[in-house]
């Protein structure tokens, strides 16, 4: 059965070793003691992964790492067999022979973190695989991280003591973790959590979660004469500054120079988000809203991310498998959280080439070469205002999402490129040499078409197989996701 790990909240609140991967795991402590090197991690929802063989992480590591992944962010809660789970994705790190690393994020927000003996189960978990040749170091101490963590006394009298006396500074741990953790905290606080942070991760920092829409009518309100009555059209203007931004991230990254300049920062980038419950097999859980993606934000926050990337450390995209969430990147496998009404025939992964070409600019500072012209397109599969009989009613925040086709286009020399939704509603457009992004309005009855060309002759040419509707049977703001290349 699924975990129900993360469901419940919003995002606002050795095994044998073989002789061959033996070489590669003392290398990778070399490397992962280097640090001035920077990483790209997936987080990966554990709880969604019952069914998994060893074979299956196996899979998961060698196409991540195909895509420019150096880890797994592993999220564990408290499902009984989880462990073995965890287990079973370091042996095949380490059987992979791959430079690709793993580290833990706690779900504390599950799995309580109430009492003292809270405190040595949640370090046991940690302690299981500390040494472990593909446990991510940085300094030669382990990366740790969590979701939540503000509420976790540990049997103390606040969350700070909590953390520092039962995790951080116990003789179990002191000394050898990173903690990163995502405590939903106060920045301007971090001063008083000496012994507790090495770093920090701004989960949250995926999506512009303030652009609600509350922004929009105020956006709306402050020049209403100038302004149509669907606030869509002042908020696709308002929001543009926020599409991407790192304005939250300075705000955590200051906060952390209350403890030193040597402290670590994680950044959170993510491409969607969209959840819509309660489902049938959880009817208690409410959790029905959008967080705005449109404008092409997978793009735009990695740009920020790599314009100053002197300041993180890590990238950590949101996410490889939450399904619940739709932000997924990886393949649709293991065990959905009845997400399965808004995740059904729609693909992700054609965003893992993008993914591997931001990582390497984030990486080395460089963005590589490409080689092959390429073209990628994404939109919802009905219409914003769309009418449903799904007893759930639309997600909150709808009203924020505009009805596109956003695309992105690697060329390889300057390119016409033509976009078309229908006979009649066809755009053209001449772009350089690199990644351009494009997008076309879409209407009920439209589909999603793509063409490179160069010189007259067609050299790329998408046309998945999608229709954007008007009336669904199920409300589902989720993307799909395709691409095609030049062979």
């Amino acid at each position: 059965m699924p975990s129900l790990t993360r469901l419940f909240v919003t995002l606002i609140t050795l095994s044998t070793v073989f002789a061959k991967p033996l070489r590669v795991a003392e290398d990778l402590v070399t490397r992962q003691e280097d640090d001035g090197r920077k990483y790209v991690v997936a987080h990966h929802i554990v709880g969604n992964t019952f069914p998994y063989t060893k074979q299956d992480w196996a899979d998961d590591i060698t196409l991540a790492h195909a895509s420019g992944i150096d880890g797994f962010v592993l999220n564990t809660g408290g499902e009984v067999w989880e462990p073995d789970r965890i287990a079973d994705a370091y042996q095949a790190a380490l059987e992979s022979g791959l430079d690709f690393s793993l580290f833990l994020s706690l779900d504390v927000v599950v799995t309580g973190c109430e009492s003292v003996e809270k405190g040595q189960i949640t370090r046991q978990r940690v302690l299981q695989h500390i040494d472990h040749p593909n446990q991510l170091k940085i300094g030669g101490k382990a990366v740790v991280s969590t979701f939540g963590g503000r509420d976790c006394l540990f049997g103390q009298a606040n969350h700070i003591d909590g953390w520092r006396t039962q995790f951080t500074q116990h003789p179990d741990l002191a000394g050898r973790i990173n903690f990163l953790p995502s405590l939903f905290v106060d920045p301007a606080t971090y001063g008083s959590y000496t012994g507790v942070l090495d770093g920090d991760f701004n989960f949250n920092g995926g999506w512009p979660l303030h652009v609600t829409t509350a922004f929009a009518q105020q956006a709306h309100d402050t020049n209403p004469q100038s302004q149509p009555e669907n606030i869509s059209n002042p908020l696709q203007r308002a929001i543009t500054s926020q599409i991407g931004s790192r304005d939250v991230d300075a705000i955590h990254i200051n906060g952390l120079q209350a403890l030193g300049s040597d402290k670590l920062f994680m950044g959170a980038v993510s491409p969607w988000f969209f959840t819509h419950y309660p489902q049938p097999e959880f009817p208690n859980l409410i959790k029905n809203f959008v967080y705005v993606a449109d404008q092409h934000l997978y793009n735009k926050r990695w740009e920020s991310l790599i314009e100053f990337r002197d300041q993180y450390r890590i990238a950590q995209i949101l996410t490889w498998n939450d399904y619940g969430e739709s932000h997924y990147i990886g393949p649709i496998k293991g065990d959905e959280p009845a997400s399965e009404p808004w995740t059904a025939n729609m693909p992700h992964t054609a965003w893992l080439d993008l993914t591997r070409y931001y990582a390497t600019a984030f990486k080395t500072g460089s963005f590589p070469a490409i080689e092959k012209d390429q073209i990628f397109l994404w939109s919802r599969p009905h219409s914003r205002d769309a009418t449903s009989p799904d007893p759930l009613p639309r997600p909150d925040t709808f009203e924020v999402l505009e009805d596109a086709v956003w695309a992105v286009v690697f060329a390889t020399a300057p390119a016409t490129v033509i976009l078309s939704t229908t006979p009649a509603n066809t755009q053209t457009f001449q772009v350089p040499a690199g990644l351009s992004k494009l997008s076309i309005p879409i209407a009920p009855g439209g589909i999603m078409r793509g063409t490179i060309q160069r010189a007259g002759t067609t050299v790329v040419t998408l046309n998945p197989s999608f229709s954007f509707s008007g009336s669904p049977a199920n409300y589902n703001y989720n993307v799909f996701v395709a691409t095609a290349r030049a062979p």
